[in-house]
């Protein structure tokens, strides 16, 4: 998932790496590519103009230049994913081959939606290198893995059941980051796995030598996080109406959005400067609540519910808040974002988790690591 254009999936899975560097001092660390396999979820596009990354990029152009932004703001959008991988793959150490190396002593899939099979992103599909199916490593862990929003029912109705079964038992260990994760495990091996934190959240990014120290703006702003056209207008409204009540300018980063003033195109240790000196943050994804929660910045965050095999965060942001008390950040009405961001947040409390559960995840590692780590 390293090489998904997309800051959550490119810091997470540094902060991954370094947790891992952190935990011994004597192996070499790198990232594994997956081959991805045929979506299990075949939408009605994929019948009528074929399958494949092709129709899914011109899918994705139509719908950035659907989102109302200015025509400088879509140039802008166009070459951030055009030259991503270039430009900041580098910054992560993301080789600029793909990876399929079989003699390692120890393989860790995840964190990100890494199990997350009931899906129709081609970029992905359903591909058991995700579960460690036919893996050549001495031993198997995952860590802060997710199934999105795939669910035990969806598993059954496409009859992949008997498959993630096989896979999930010849784990060594086996770490999830929610709830619903947790569940679906459970129910397929009956084994509870360990939870925990996404590593964005337990490696102390916000403190790492890459991000600038300068801020980048002079102006007062707020940041709307999410995908192109994520936001419906009326959160759309919503945000344009507090920026302007308290006198801010609104970037959007990762999409277009039609509430911002500017889009950001900007390396992932520059967007966490951009956080760091945010008034606040308007979000509806997983780490851009998360880039809110390490820069203690006032945040909202937009809860979504799963529809069919459609969209959701439900699974994953419901828990992320609840597992850090703060549920009180989420945004259910969106003409309540005022009074919500004129609640103060109490982030100390949030601290002391996260303090223990770097332990927790570094204890894990470690394990790990002791049992994979064969010297011949």
């Amino acid at each position: 998932m390293q090489r998904i254009y997309n800051y959550g999936s490119s810091l997470q899975a540094y902060a991954l790496r370094k947790l891992v560097e952190e935990s011994t001092n004597d192996a070499l660390v790198h990232y594994l590519d997956y081959t991805p396999g045929p979506p299990l979820v075949k939408s009605p596009d994929i019948k009528r103009n074929g399958g494949g990354r092709l129709r899914r990029t011109f899918e994705k152009v139509s719908e950035y230049s659907k989102t109302e932004a200015r025509i400088l703001d879509k140039i802008r959008f166009f070459n951030h994913k055009s030259h991503y991988a270039s430009k900041y793959f580098p910054l992560i150490g993301i080789s600029a081959a793909p990876r399929h190396e079989a003699n390692i002593d120890l393989q860790i899939i995840g964190s990100d939606e890494v199990f997350n099979c009931v899906q129709d992103n081609t970029n992905v599909g359903y591909t058991r290198d995700l579960f460690g199916h036919e893996s050549k490593a001495k031993k198997l862990i995952s860590y802060a893995a997710s199934f999105g929003n795939t669910t035990l029912e969806k598993i059954d109705a496409y009859k992949i059941r008997k498959e993630l079964e096989e896979d999930f038992l010849k784990f060594d260990a086996i770490s999830v980051r929610d709830f619903n994760s947790q569940e679906i495990v459970s129910q397929l091996i009956g084994e509870r796995p360990e939870i925990h934190l996404d590593p964005t959240l337990v490696y102390p990014l916000s403190q790492d030598s890459k991000i600038p120290g300068t801020r980048q703006r002079s102006f007062k702003y707020i940041i709307a996080y999410g995908y192109s056209g994520r936001f419906n207008d009326v959160e759309n409204q919503a945000v344009r109406k507090y920026a302007n009540h308290i006198g801010a300018k609104v970037l959007a980063f990762g999409g277009l959005q039609s509430s911002a003033d500017e889009f950001i195109d900007c390396d992932p240790f520059a967007l966490l400067a951009y956080f760091r000196d945010a008034e606040a943050v308007i979000t509806d994804t997983f780490h851009g609540t998360i880039f809110a929660i390490i820069n203690e910045v006032p945040f909202a965050t937009i809860i979504r519910k799963s529809h069919g095999v459609g969209y959701g965060n439900s699974e994953k942001l419901g828990y992320l808040l609840s597992s850090m008390n703060l549920e009180c950040r989420a945004l259910n009405d969106p003409s309540t974002l005022p009074e919500l961001m004129e609640e103060a947040v109490d982030f100390s409390p949030v601290r002391v988790l996260r303090e223990h559960q770097r332990a927790r995840t570094l204890n894990y590692l470690r394990s790990a690591i002791d049992l994979g780590v064969v010297n011949d």
